[in-house]
């Protein structure tokens, strides 16, 4: 793997963070970022799921696409895909020169299935939606049918999207040999880095290994909700929420360099976030930061 500093988007309380490699990724310039018309025709895109559309209330896709500056023509990890919602949205964003792959942790046949703690993208982590007396649960579907399901319905219905698919890998493992070293130019993990603490996952070394997944210049995308200072992980269990400066310790650790963040407030409005980026100088290998400034945004 060729050294470099790789960076990291992060967004937590909601919060969003992008750690990037400072080295030129020729794969990530070759196309400029999404303009906010073509992210909003994507998002309005009448085919999307009923379903998408209402999660889109708490995800506001409009402003995180254009937070993190979506490309076309990349290869995109969504670690802990679930059903599916972002990665339908990168695979959209990204077209058909480009290819997005879903990763989602093996079920262990030894135990029944269970729901995800949080439902995705659920702007009140401490609550679940309030709902209708339930029907007997069933078993969600695994990721990989849903995922599959995603790409049979962007295919029939002539959507110009990359080809999604379902990568069924331990965390820690999350990309086949051929994407291990430097194959991916964007990975993200939304809404799920905090159910990584009580699920045991070895987080540095699934860090670790986005890391080298990630070509030179790179770049990995954490959102999440943001937990008390002085609480680390140890609520992600409970009121599912992480400590943003724990989070940005953890990512580092392996090699990232945080490039932009936004935080906002889980409300209806759009607050104001700010942004700082951190470039790294490669004559004197010191790192600098711009001044910061406001960008509309929400979750």
């Amino acid at each position: 793997m060729k050294s470099g500093t790789k960076g990291l988007l992060v967004a937590v309380g909601f919060s969003a963070g992008l750690f990037l490699n400072a080295q030129a990724a020729t794969a990530q310039q070759s196309w400029p970022p999404l303009s906010s018309e073509q992210i909003a025709r994507i998002v309005r895109s009448s085919d999307r799921t009923a379903a998408d559309r209402a999660n889109d209330e708490r995800r506001k896709p409009e402003q995180m696409l254009g937070f993190i500056g979506i490309r076309p023509g990349i290869v995109a990890v969504d670690l802990s895909a679930s059903g599916g919602y972002t990665t339908e949205l990168l695979a959209r964003a990204i077209g058909p020169l480009g290819k997005v792959y879903g990763q989602s942790r093996p079920r262990d046949p030894n135990r029944a299935p269970t729901p995800p703690v949080t439902p995705e993208g659920n702007s009140n982590p401490a609550t679940t939606p309030s709902a209708a007396p339930a029907a007997p649960a069933s078993a969600p579907r695994p990721s990989p049918v849903a995922l599959a399901e995603r790409e049979n319905n962007l295919r029939s219905n002539g959507v110009l999207a990359a080809p999604i698919v379902a990568l069924s890998r331990p965390f820690e493992d999350p990309v086949p040999s051929e994407l291990a070293v430097e194959g991916v130019d964007f990975a993200t993990l939304m809404f799920n880095y905090h159910d990584l603490g009580h699920l045991g996952v070895d987080r540095a070394a699934m860090n670790k290994a986005v890391f080298g997944a990630l070509k030179s210049g790179g770049l990995y995308v954490i959102a999440d909700h943001s937990g008390r200072p002085g609480t680390g992980i140890s609520e992600s269990g409970t009121l599912h929420r992480i400590e943003e400066a724990f989070l940005r310790q953890e990512v580092e650790a392996v090699g990232f360099k945080l490039i932009d963040e936004g935080s906002s407030c889980a409300t209806r409005t759009i607050p104001k976030i700010r942004i700082r980026r951190i470039r790294l100088n490669r004559r004197t290998n010191s790192y600098s930061s711009s001044s910061s400034r406001e960008q509309g945004m929400s979750h």
